[in-house]
């Protein structure tokens, strides 16, 4: 084994990946309960109790909702960057941070993590790439618009993890209220499965193998709508090359992929 991934869980109630090499296991962010990750990683044969350690995106509850009771738990170091840790409390027992910088590489075991600035309302917000074993992992979800360094960063990865949010006639016919629906539309809120295609059928390079679309909302989404869009977004590339493609759920972990 050289490298597994799954996202366990993506979605506005919850967002957290697993990222295992034969000698490091990451947990990318945990927006589930704790009990409920522990679940989720003994369904696709892992065990919390190996986790190396926690990699956080932001602040945000869907992000964090069961970091506190893991990290004191298993007694982890948490790897965030200062605007995001001071966003949240987090009380006295927990003390082993790593603090990093977007833009800065950092190694966690043999993995190399690249951090890098998205557009979203939090405080300060990243994505990730991962590196192992010659393969790169591209996850960046939560995000209102793709800056020129976000397709930089994306560039060469293996498999990504991106975001797919809403339909936006969904949206704005939707229950939402209307101050609602505009953050989730700005340039700070979440990609529109037409902004997702547009990246896939222009700037988006192409590489790579497994393609996940994530964070679809519940409410103003559907995942045929964001699996068709996708499929004829990638159909017009000239390379003609046609990654395996998934949808990331909100109540069940995707396939664990390997290479």
């Amino acid at each position: 084994m050289s490298l597994r991934v799954c996202v366990l869980a993506s979605g506005s109630r919850g967002n957290s990946t697993w990222i295992a090499t034969g000698r490091t296991r990451l947990l990318v962010d945990v927006g589930l309960r704790s009990k409920e990750a522990c679940a989720r990683l003994t369904a696709i044969g892992e065990r919390a109790e190996t986790c190396d350690a926690f990699i956080i995106s932001h602040e945000h509850v869907d992000h964090v909702g069961g970091l506190k009771k893991l990290a004191r738990d298993l007694g982890r170091p948490i790897y965030i960057n200062e605007g995001t840790r001071g966003a949240i409390e987090w009380g006295a027992k927990i003390t082993a941070f790593e603090m990093f910088t977007a833009g800065v590489k950092f190694i966690v075991g043999d993995i190399e993590v690249t951090p890098f600035s998205i557009p979203h309302d939090a405080a300060d917000p990243v994505g990730f790439t991962f590196e192992a074993e010659g393969l790169k992992v591209g996850i960046v979800t939560d995000l209102g618009c793709i800056p020129e360094h976000v397709k930089l960063h994306l560039s060469g990865c293996h498999m990504l993890v991106f975001e797919s949010n809403h339909d936006v006639e969904m949206l704005r016919v939707g229950p939402y209220p209307w101050f609602v629906k505009q953050r989730v539309m700005s340039r700070h809120g979440h990609l529109s499965n037409n902004a997702a295609a547009e990246f896939l059928s222009g700037a988006y390079d192409g590489c790579a193998q497994v393609l996940v679309l994530a964070h679809l909302s519940e409410v103003n989404n559907h995942p045929e709508i964001v699996r068709l869009t996708a499929l004829e977004a990638l159909s017009h590339r000239s390379n003609g090359c046609a990654p395996e493609l998934h949808l990331a759920a909100q109540d069940a972990p995707t396939k664990v992929f390997e290479w």
